[in-house]
């Protein structure tokens, strides 16, 4: 439902676009909302509030009388059940030839009574909101790590691949191979990833919820850089999605040894020559196809500054070829860590940059 203020706000952005020239149609899908919504808001020459607050409904039919609500409290209260939750003990009356509600009823008037608490000795389950969004529009703002298992012949022994990712140039800034995942080895790591990047400040951290990033000695070791920590949802890797697309990365390439590393050093030796490949060589897709290496250091702007007049003059020559403009050759804009949060912000920007 969107508030009174908000929906005269949007309306004036989508009205002063239509007088600056802009279809109707369009001004509404950059605010975020259909054309038949805008005509329902605007209905008689004034914008309506939302009426769905005060309406009036009817109670359902099979709604329950305060009397079966207090004989279900009863119930759920009994010596035998007080202890078990209605799943438990619907069946059992069930199985004693008794109905009385459903289980989802009995929760819910549970609920209502303030009875349905968590019970047994397990650790209430925790709702995770998704992790702050974050914003890198330079290098060595955001950071992101995890690490992955690199196989060796010998069925379940594998070695650690940890890696740093700076989610600005997709820039490798840290890497190191061990027999072992442990947060004293992180913590070195990325001491000296974080050095070699000349120790810079308010850097974030980004990674999942594994034994080495949570552990105190990689906690404490973040807090003395004056680093701040980020941490995934547990189970979802797509919080963390740009360590886990470089990883994947990592084991797709054409070098990568499909029968495993024979040796620890054979691993450390494989994975140097890829990051020196993958940082100096390989056109990342979403950097617009230049290197990491050249978006971190501020080539890329140049590089397809001339790749666009590479094109044109190719246009010229024979602009038949083209049924359009050439390619787009813009440099790619900041990287977002997580961004469903910031969409609202950039929409109302653009439909403030609409009306104006």
């Amino acid at each position: 439902m969107t508030p009174l203020p908000e929906r005269e706000k949007i309306v004036s952005w989508i009205r002063e676009a239509q007088r600056q020239g802009s279809r109707l149609s369009p001004a509404c899908a950059i605010c975020g909302i259909s054309l038949r919504t805008f005509e329902r808001w605007t209905t008689g020459g004034t914008i309506n509030a939302d009426k769905r607050p005060e309406a009036v409904r009817s109670e359902p039919d099979n709604k329950l009388s305060a009397e079966e609500r207090d004989h279900m409290l009863i119930v759920a209260n009994e010596p035998r059940f007080q202890s078990k939750p209605p799943t438990q003990f619907v069946p059992i009356l069930l199985d004693e030839g008794i109905y009385i509600a459903s289980e989802s009823s009995f929760y819910r008037v549970l609920a209502e009574a303030n009875q349905s608490s968590h019970r047994g000795r397990s650790r209430k389950r925790q709702k995770r909101s998704k992790p702050e969004p974050f914003v890198a529009s330079g290098p060595n703002q955001v950071w992101t790590w995890d690490l992955t298992f690199l196989p060796t012949p010998t069925i379940g022994r594998f070695y650690y691949l940890y890696m740093f990712l700076d989610i600005y140039g997709r820039l490798i800034v840290g890497h190191e191979v061990h027999d072992r995942e442990c947060g004293i080895l992180a913590g070195e790591i990325f001491s000296r990833a974080h050095l070699a990047a000349g120790q810079p400040n308010d850097l974030v951290l980004h990674s999942d919820n594994g034994p080495a990033m949570k552990s105190y000695t990689f906690k404490a070791k973040l807090k003395e850089l004056s680093v701040l920590p980020s941490y995934s949802r547990p189970c979802v890797s797509n919080d963390n999605a740009y360590s886990e697309s470089l990883f994947r990365t990592v084991k797709y390439v054409p070098a990568w040894p499909p029968k495993g590393f024979e040796s620890l050093q054979q691993a450390r030796d494989w994975v140097r020559r890829f990051v020196e490949w993958y940082n100096t060589e390989h056109r990342h897709s979403a950097l617009n196809y230049v290197t990491p290496a050249q978006r971190q250091n501020g080539d890329d702007k140049s590089i397809l500054a001339k790749r666009y007049e590479v094109l044109e003059l190719a246009r010229t020559r024979h602009p038949r070829r083209w049924s359009g403009s050439v390619r787009n050759c813009e440099p790619r804009g900041p990287s977002v860590l997580n961004p469903d949060k910031i969409k609202i912000e950039v929409q109302s920007s653009n439909c403030k940059k609409l009306a104006s």
